[in-house]
C-alpha cells in the first residue's frame, strides 16, 4: 500500500473513531473486590487482561514477532511466580500485519475487553486513535514506536528516547568520533511520515548545533531500492548518512555504497536494523562501518538484563533467533507490570489507577542499560541512547561501542508532540 493511501485512510478512520460517543463499559471501575481492589475494564476478581497490537507478517515482522514472543514470556514468567495481585495476567494478541484498517479494528475489537496494550506497533495507527484514548478510552498503550508526536498524552507513553534524540546522539557521536566535522554535509535518507520527519527535525537542530548541513533524502516505506539515494548523496558529497527507515532500507543504502566506493560511515534509528541481515549480501559492509542507537542495551550484551533474558527466552523459543525486540518487547511489558504492582499497593486496578501508578515510576529498568522516568507525559523517559555496531559472533547481532549516554545538544532539545 502506497504510504499516500495508507494515510488517507488512517485520517478516514480517525474521524469515524473520534466521532463515536459512549462507551457500553463506561461505569466500570467502580466495583470492588473482596480485598478492596477497585476495578473495572479487563480486571476480575482472578485475572487482568491486556492486549497486544503487532505486526507479526508485514513491514516489520521480525521486531513484532520477537517482541509478542518477549510478553509473553513475561507473561508466563509473571503467572509461574503467582500473578499480580493475585490475579493471573492474559496477554490477547493481534496481528494487524501493518495495515491500518485491521490494526484499528483489532484496537476498537479489544479496547473494551483490556485494562490496556503492552504494545502497540506502528505510530500511524496510534495516533489514529490517541484522540479517543485520551477522550474517553483512558487504557495505558505503550506503542512500539518514538515518535515525539506520541508525548504528551497520560495514557500513550514512550518508552526511551524519541527518533528526534536519538538522532541527535548518532551525530553527537561521529563528531566525538572524529568521523565529521564543522562544515561538513551529512545525508538522511527517512521514511515520509512520524518516524522520519521526527528523526530528522533532531538532525536538524544537531546540524545547528554541531555546524553541519543537512542533504535531505525521503522515501516511502515500499522503496527498498537505495540506488538513487546513493547517487544523490555521492554527488552531494555527504561525509556521513543518517538513514531513519526499516531494515531493508538501511541494508540497501549500506550495500549499494559499498558496491560503488562509496565510503562514509552510516548511522541508524533503532528499528533500522535487524541480525537476519548480516547474512545477506550487505552483511560485509553492515559490518564495517554501520552504527546504531537504541534505549536499551542489545540482547547480546553481557550486562545481567540481557544475560537472563537472552538464556530465557532461548529457552521458550529455541527455534528463533535473537535481536532487539525481544528487549524492547520484554521491557515494555514489564513496566506495565510495574504499573500493575503500585496500582495494586493503592488498591485501585482501574485505568485511572494504573495511570496514576505509572506517574510515581522513576528510575526503573537499569539492568537494561539506562534507567526511565515516567513522571512527565511531555517527555520522553530518557533522554539517553546506546551506540551499537553490528557484530557477527555476538546474539542478536550488535554489540555497544558507546555505553548509555545523552549528547549536550540534546540535553536541551524539546521534542515536539
Amino acid at each position: 500500500m502506497k504510504l499516500r493511501a495508507l494515510t488517507a485512510v488512517v485520517a478516514a478512520l480517525t474521524v469515524t473513531l473520534v466521532g463515536c460517543s459512549g462507551k457500553a463499559t463506561e461505569g466500570d471501575g467502580n466495583e470492588k473486590d473482596k480485598s478492596g481492589v477497585k476495578t473495572g475494564e479487563g480486571v476480575t476478581s482472578s485475572k487482568i487482561s491486556l492486549g497486544a497490537l503487532t505486526d507479526m507478517t508485514g513491514v516489520y515482522a521480525s521486531l513484532g514477532k520477537s517482541v509478542t514472543q518477549a510478553q509473553q514470556l513475561w507473561v508466563k514468567e509473571t503467572n509461574a511466580a503467582g500473578g499480580i495481585c493475585d490475579r493471573k495476567i492474559e496477554l490477547t494478541v493481534r496481528d494487524h500485519g501493518y495495515d491500518p484498517q485491521k490494526a484499528i479494528a483489532a484496537y476498537t475489537e479489544l479496547e473494551p475487553k483490556v485494562l490496556g496494550f503492552t504494545q502497540f506497533i506502528g505510530s500511524p495507527f496510534v495516533a489514529a486513535v490517541e484522540q479517543r484514548i485520551d477522550g474517553q478510552d483512558k487504557g495505558l498503550v505503550l506503542p512500539q514506536a518514538w515518535s515525539a508526536s506520541l508525548l504528551g498524552s497520560k495514557y500513550v507513553r514512550v518508552i526511551g528516547a524519541t527518533y528526534d534524540i536519538e538522532t541527535i546522539n548518532l551525530l553527537d557521536y561521529l563528531m566525538t568520533e572524529k568521523r565529521i566535522a564543522k562544515g561538513d554535509r551529512i545525508g538522511h535518507v527517512y521514511f515520509e511520515g512520524d518516524y522520519g520527519e521526527n528523526a530528522l527535525a533532531g538532525a536538524k537542530h544537531a546540524a545547528k548545533e554541531l555546524g553541519l548541513g543537512v542533504f535531505e533524502q525521503k522515501i516511502k516505506p515500499t522503496d527498498n531500492d537505495m540506488t538513487a539515494q546513493v547517487a544523490a548523496l555521492k554527488q552531494a558529497g555527504v561525509k556521513a548518512v543518517v538513514v531513519s527507515a526499516g531494515p531493508r532500507q538501511a541494508a540497501s543504502l549500506v550495500g549499494v555504497a559499498a558496491a560503488t566506493g562509496f565510503d562514509v560511515p552510516v548511522v541508524g534509528n533503532n528499528s533500522a536494523f535487524a541480525p537476519q541481515l548480516l547474512k545477506t549480501q550487505a552483511g560485509p559492509a553492515l559490518l564495517k562501518d554501520y552504527y546504531v542507537a537504541a534505549s536499551t542495551l542489545p540482547i547480546g550484551d553481557p550486562g545481567a538484563g540481557p544475560s537472563k533474558l537472552a538464556k530465557d527466552y532461548a529457552a521458550q523459543y529455541p527455534k528463533d533467533g535473537l535481536d532487539n525486540g525481544v528487549v524492547a518487547g520484554y521491557t515494555a511489558a514489564s513496566v506495565y507490570g510495574e504499573a500493575l504492582k503500585k496500582a495494586c499497593e493503592s488498591k485501585d486496578l482501574t485505568r485511572a489507577g494504573i495511570d496514576k501508578a505509572l506517574l510515581t515510576i522513576k528510575g526503573y529498568g537499569a539492568d537494561f542499560g539506562m534507567s526511565h522516568d515516567f513522571s512527565d507525559p511531555a517527555a520522553p523517559s530518557t533522554r539517553q541512547s546506546v551506540i551499537m555496531k553490528p557484530d557477527a559472533g555476538t546474539p542478536g547481532g550488535l554489540k555497544v561501542i558507546r555505553p548509555a549516554a545523552v549528547a549536550p545538544a540534546a540535553e536541551s532539545f524539546t521534542s515536539k508532540p
